[in-house]
C-alpha cells in the first residue's frame, strides 16, 4: 500500500486540529452559537498553522451527547484542503471532570493536495509530544486516549503529477496514539487493496496484513523510540504471489512487467516529526517473478538489430533481483540491482534506476544462436521504454559483425562500450543501423 503511515496521521490531526474549536467553547462561561463556533475553530487552526481556514456551517449539540459537525470546510491556499464533513463525539461524563475525550471521529470527503499539504510541514506533532495537537488550559486536559475511534470515507490524496486516490478506513486507538487496530483500503479498487494492522498484546508491534494484486504482502511492524526524541518505524513483509498489474493499476500507475511477484521486503524509517516518517522511508525487496513479461521490450529484436528498439513484448521464465527505494523531495527513487532475467530464447543480467517514470540503466543479453554478452542501454520512460548501444558499442558492435559474424557483434560491442567509458562520455546511439560487414576471403558465413 501506498503511504499508509501518512494516511492515519493526516487524518488523526484533522480531526484533533478542527476539535479545538469544541474545546474552547466547553471552556467558555456561555454556550456560543453555532457561528461563533465556527469563527473560534477557525481563529484557533489559523494562529496554530499560519493558514486560513473556512467553515461553511457548524453546529453542535449537549444533550443527549456531545456532538460537534462542520461542513464545507476549506483551508485558504490557492489549491485548498477540503473537507464535506466531520462529525465528533465526546463523551460527556469526561467533560463534566474537565477531562476531554472524543468517542468517535467521522469525516466524509477529505480531499489533499500534496502541495497543499506542504505547507503544514514541520508543524506536527514531535514523538516526545505523544501526539498532541492542541494544549489545554488548566484546569481542562486530555483523556489517556483522547480520541477512541476514527472513520473516514473518501479520503482523496492528489499526488505531484495530479493522480487522486481515494481510501476509506477505520483505527481504533490504545494510549499515546497507538493504533489497536486499522484498515485502510483503496476506494473501488478491484481486487481489493486494503492494509490491516493488529497489535500485540499492548506492544509496540503490529500483525501486518496487506491483500493487494490477488496476493498477500504480510508481516510485522515495530514502532521504536530512539534518542534525541526520534522515532523509527520498521517492518518484515514477505509478498505472495502478488499480481504487478493488479497491484500498480490498484494506484493509478503503469507497469512494463507482467506476472506475480514473490519474496522478501524490508522497510524502515527514522524522523523527528512524525509527519517526515514518509518522507525518509527506505525500502529493500529481494523478488522473483515466475513467469514474467516484459509488455513494452523485445530483448532479441534489441540484439539481433544492434540498434534502438521500442515495443513488442518478452516472455520470461523467470525474472529476479533486488529493488530498493528511497523516498526524495521529488518522489521516490527506485534501484533495480542484480537483475536477472531467463527464458528459453535468451538469458539477461543488469541494474537499472527508475525516478519519475525515467528509465536509466544497463543489460547484458546472452541470445541461445551464439550471441553472448551482448551490452544494452535501458533508457526512455515507462509508457515508452527503449534499449539501444551506445555510439561507442554500437562502432564496436560493427567491427565486430566484419571480422566475425554472430559471437564477433557482441565482443565488438562490450570492446567499443568499454573504450568509450575510459575515454568519452556515453553517448545515445543514432537512430541507424550499422553499416552492413564486406564480405572477406577465408572468412566464412
Amino acid at each position: 500500500m501506498k503511504h499508509p503511515v501518512r494516511r492515519w496521521l493526516i487524518g488523526i490531526a484533522a480531526v484533533l486540529l478542527l476539535g479545538t474549536g469544541a474545546l474552547v467553547w466547553l471552556a467558555s462561561t456561555r454556550l456560543p452559537s453555532d457561528e461563533e463556533v465556527a469563527a473560534r475553530i477557525s481563529e484557533a487552526f489559523e494562529k496554530r498553522f499560519g493558514v486560513g481556514l473556512k467553515i461553511g456551517g457548524a453546529h453542535w449539540t449537549l444533550w443527549p451527547s456531545p456532538v460537534l459537525v462542520l461542513s464545507e470546510v476549506a483551508t485558504d491556499q490557492p489549491r485548498p484542503i477540503t473537507l464535506r464533513r466531520i462529525t465528533l463525539q465526546l463523551k460527556l461524563r469526561k467533560l463534566l471532570h474537565r477531562i476531554v475525550a472524543i468517542d468517535e471521529a467521522e469525516i466524509e470527503s477529505l480531499v489533499l493536495p500534496r502541495e497543499s499539504v506542504r505547507a503544514f510541514r514541520g508543524k506536527g506533532p514531535k514523538p516526545k509530544e505523544g501526539g498532541d495537537i492542541v494544549a489545554l488550559s488548566a484546569p481542562w486536559a486530555l483523556a489517556p486516549i483522547p480520541l477512541e475511534k476514527m472513520r473516514w470515507r473518501d479520503l482523496v490524496w492528489i499526488d505531484r503529477r495530479d493522480i487522486a486516490l481515494a481510501y476509506d478506513g477505520d483505527i481504533d486507538f490504545d494510549a499515546h496514539w497507538r493504533p489497536r487496530q486499522a484498515r485502510i483500503e483503496r476506494a473501488g479498487a478491484s481486487p481489493p487493496a486494503r492494509l490491516r494492522l493488529d497489535r500485540e498484546a499492548g506492544r509496540d508491534r503490529w500483525r501486518t496484513r496487506i491483500d493487494v494484486g490477488g496476493g498477500t504482502w504480510s508481516g510485522v511492524t515495530l514502532l521504536e523510540n530512539l534518542p534525541n526524541d526520534m522515532l523509527r518505524v520498521s517492518a518484515e513483509l514477505e509478498p505472495r504471489q502478488v499480481d504487478i498489474e493488479g497491484l500498480v493499476q490498484a494506484f493509478g500507475r503503469r507497469t512494463a512487467v507482467a506476472g506475480k511477484v514473490s519474496g522478501q521486503t524490508t522497510l524502515v524509517s527514522e524522523a523527528g516529526e512524525v509527519g517526515a516518517l514518509m518522507r525518509n522511508l527506505r525500502t529493500h525487496t529481494t523478488f522473483s517473478v515466475r513467469p514474467a513479461m516484459l509488455t513494452r521490450l523485445d530483448l532479441a529484436k534489441a540484439v539481433s538489430t544492434a540498434g534502438i528498439s521500442r515495443g513488442g513484448t518478452t516472455p520470461l521464465d523467470e525474472l529476479t533481483g533486488i529493488l530498493d527505494t528511497q523516498g526524495t523531495e521529488d518522489g521516490i527513487v527506485m534501484r533495480y540491482t542484480e537483475l536477472k532475467a531467463r527464458s528459453g530464447m535468451l538469458t539477461a543480467s543488469g541494474n537499472l534506476r527508475l525516478f519519475n517514470r525515467k528509465l536509466d540503466g544497463e543489460m547484458a543479453v546472452d541470445l541461445v544462436d551464439g550471441v553472448v554478452g551482448m551490452p544494452l542501454k535501458i533508457g526512455g520512460t515507462m509508457s515508452d521504454p527503449e534499449v539501444s548501444l551506445t555510439g561507442g558499442a554500437l562502432a564496436g558492435a560493427a567491427v565486430g559483425t566484419a571480422v566475425l559474424p554472430g559471437v564477433g557483434t557482441a565482443i565488438g560491442a562490450r570492446v567499443g562500450q568499454q573504450m568509450e567509458r575510459l575515454f568519452g562520455a556515453d553517448e545515445p546511439a543514432k537512430k541507424k543501423a550499422p553499416p552492413q560487414p564486406q564480405k572477406s576471403p577465408g572468412v566464412s558465413r
